[in-house]
């Protein structure tokens, strides 16, 4: 949960975006990378639309993170292969010329990229650290920005692969007079782009990757870096105890695509020159940059949720896992049985007015409500049940004055489960309190530091103790696409944490 957070997990846009996609029909248009017609989803201006719809959503439950120089780097890079692309070509129609990118930094730890139809880049601050150079950066953005330009996301939905959204929908729905996400959204791994876009095909991604390597090539880089990167998702993948990351399940193989973008890469070779690497530039721009979670944005230790920025805390209950997202912390039970969402209570003043506003919705069933105090603070609870399309929903909800803002608790369940949970919930919310520990306060991220090694040696000797609590020789070797017993040069740069 990122400060200031003045956002709620999902709006109305949301739905709007959902609904968007729905309304489109077959439509045939020319496809930018092959030029010829096809059937396609939704047309191109729809492409955008979804797009601009769809981005601010994505920051809301990512958050951007806050490098403005490291952003602009992206971007620069990201520009570059842009203008290599099909977008901007002699021949490319003006409708497609035209378009507008936008690449983004994500404020999160995992290893990943993505893109939004309607030319929206985003990689993660995880994955920036572990690649090595720019060439590898230009191979994983041109990979995105071919997805925009084979305009992917709209073959997928004209195959009826968008079909699930419907049922996700439906779940955000029938919860939506509560103020929550439905079920599925909670899953660890969910992202507002799995819920649009679903899966790309594998020849999809193999286009991608063809075009990523062909668009960082006629910029000059030299391509082939970019297997390099694909070696470290297979390793992060084996050290994770899975042969593909979850986030790459629908790809080919990262060891496939290694041997593959070789093999591009030296074809392109024979016809451009492909010279730019650009180590040392690229390690300076990440030397910094945070590296895993961010406990000032929360974190959980020893079975209470503390955020040093927002200064308060709250116990967690037991078995349930906490998803901490820049505008809520979820709570999710085993098998999913209960939740509860933490938020901001976005626009209101007071305990109470939020509370009365909540509990004067149609369609909510009020069973207990009253002012209360929460922590020494004022408060306001709600207790009552909701009807969804299949069942009734009951709730336990407290609204507390706290710091300048209001902060909402829900916590739900099934009406036949929710004793179960209810003293769980009842616990957390009246839990909260605020946090002076300076051991708390003052917490920071661990950090990329890179530095130079001015004697060399074998990687695993010259990492040496400088491991910080939890982290593993191989898990350094990895962030620095080296082997542990590789052996370092004189004045070699290096990966460290700290």
């Amino acid at each position: 949960m990122s400060y200031p957070v003045k956002t709620q997990y999902f709006r109305p846009l949301l739905l709007a975006v959902i609904v968007t996609v729905f309304a489109s029909g077959c439509v045939v248009q020319r496809n930018p990378v092959s030029g010829r017609k096809r059937a396609y989803g939704y047309t191109w201006e729809q492409e955008k639309q979804i797009g601009s719809e769809a981005d601010p959503q994505i920051i809301a439950q990512f958050g951007l993170y806050t490098d403005e120089e490291l952003s602009a780097y992206v971007d620069r890079i990201g520009q570059a292969i842009v203008a290599k692309s099909h977008l901007r070509r002699a021949d490319t129609p003006p409708e497609f010329a035209g378009l507008e990118f936008h690449f983004r930094v994500l404020d999160s730890p995992v290893v990943n990229a993505f893109a939004l139809p309607g030319g929206y880049i985003y990689v993660t601050r995880g994955l920036l650290a572990h690649v090595q150079n720019e060439a590898q950066l230009a191979v994983v953005l041109g990979h995105e920005v071919g997805h925009v330009a084979g305009r992917h996301s709209s073959k997928r939905a004209l195959q009826g692969q968008l079909g699930q959204i419907g049922l996700i929908g439906g779940a955000i729905l029938g919860q939506e007079l509560l103020g929550l996400p439905g079920q599925d959204l909670l899953s660890a791994g969910s992202s507002i782009a799995q819920l649009l876009f679903l899966r790309y095909g594998r020849d999809d991604e193999r286009e991608s990757d063809q075009l990523g390597v062909e668009y960082a090539a006629l910029a000059g880089y030299r391509a082939e870096e970019g297997a390099g990167f694909f070696v470290t998702l297979r390793r992060l993948g084996e050290q994770s105890g899975q042969s593909i990351p979850s986030f790459m399940s629908t790809h080919p193989d990262p060891g496939e695509r290694e041997t593959s973008i070789r093999e591009m890469a030296a074809d392109w070779s024979a016809r451009t020159p492909m010279t730019l690497i650009e180590e040392r530039p690229y390690l300076s721009r990440v030397n910094g940059i945070v590296y895993g979670e961010d406990p000032r944005q929360g974190y959980t230790e020893n079975g209470v949720f503390y955020h040093p920025q927002l200064r308060f805390s709250f116990p967690v209950p037991d078995g349930f896992q906490v998803i901490n997202q820049p505008s809520q912390v979820a709570m999710v039970g085993p098998e999913s049985q209960a939740i509860m969402v933490f938020s901001i209570a976005s626009g209101q003043t007071s305990a109470s007015a939020a509370g009365q506003k909540m509990a004067s919705q149609e369609g909510l069933t009020i069973l207990d409500r009253g002012s209360a105090r929460v922590g020494g603070y004022p408060a306001y609870y709600i207790a009552g049940d909701a009807v969804t399309e299949n069942q009734t929903v009951r709730f336990l909800s407290y609204f507390i004055e706290y710091g300048g803002n209001v902060y909402q608790f829900v916590g739900y369940s099934t009406s036949a489960n929710f004793g179960t949970y209810q003293q769980q919930f009842t616990r957390t919310m009246t839990g909260f309190s605020a946090v002076g520990d300076p051991a708390v306060l003052n917490v920071q991220p661990t950090r990329v530091s890179v530095e130079t090694v001015r004697n060399g040696g074998v990687f695993g000797n010259v990492i040496g103790t400088r491991l910080p609590k939890g982290t593993t020789v191989e898990t350094l070797a990895i962030l620095n696409q080296l082997n542990v017993d590789t052996t370092i040069p004189a004045n070699g740069a290096l990966k460290f944490l700290q």
